[in-house]
């Protein structure tokens, strides 16, 4: 299996009918019927990928299927992180994700790119929660009982 990207519908709204058939509260097993009527019953793991992918499209969202062991280029890689190639190629020299240079061009595995994408998750929201821990013990969050609360107004000029 390769890489594949399927675009949502033209009107992606009709597929809030078959949303709602995919809602994780239903009783009993998804299954799927084939043209000759044959029911097959679905893991629950292709269930909620199916109810992923249709989510997306119906809000207009495009989708991408790739087995794990697919090998990326610097380019691709960079475009599924949201970062910039150069970004990416300085994460590679510090060995933050593990590549291949076969030749000139680096290749990363897909696992490895997600795995990355992953921990760098995990790391801003530890780092983020830190900063509230910090700030409430610094009491940055509590304000004088005796002094009234205004926000600044917004000067939209100034934006």
């Amino acid at each position: 299996m390769s890489e594949r990207t399927v675009m949502p519908p033209a009107q992606p709204e009709r597929l809030s009918n078959v949303l709602s058939l995919l809602t994780p509260e239903r009783d009993g097993r998804a299954a799927l019927v084939g043209p000759d009527g044959v029911r097959l019953d679905l893991p629950e793991e292709i269930f909620e990928v199916l109810r992923d992918v249709v989510r997306a499209m119906s809000q207009g969202l495009a989708i991408t299927i790739a087995p794990h062991h697919t090998v990326l280029t610097t380019s691709e890689a960079a475009q599924l992180l949201g970062i910039s190639r150069p970004t990416l190629v300085r994460l590679l020299e510090a060995g933050e994700i593990p590549f291949d240079q076969p030749n000139r061009h680096r290749r990363l595995r897909l696992a490895d790119v997600l795995a990355y994408q992953e921990r760098s998750h995990r790391a801003r929201a530890a780092g983020l929660d830190q900063m509230v821990r910090d700030g409430e013990a610094d009491g940055l969050y509590d304000l004088p009982l005796d002094v009234p609360f205004e926000r600044l107004p917004v000067d939209d000029g100034e934006r």
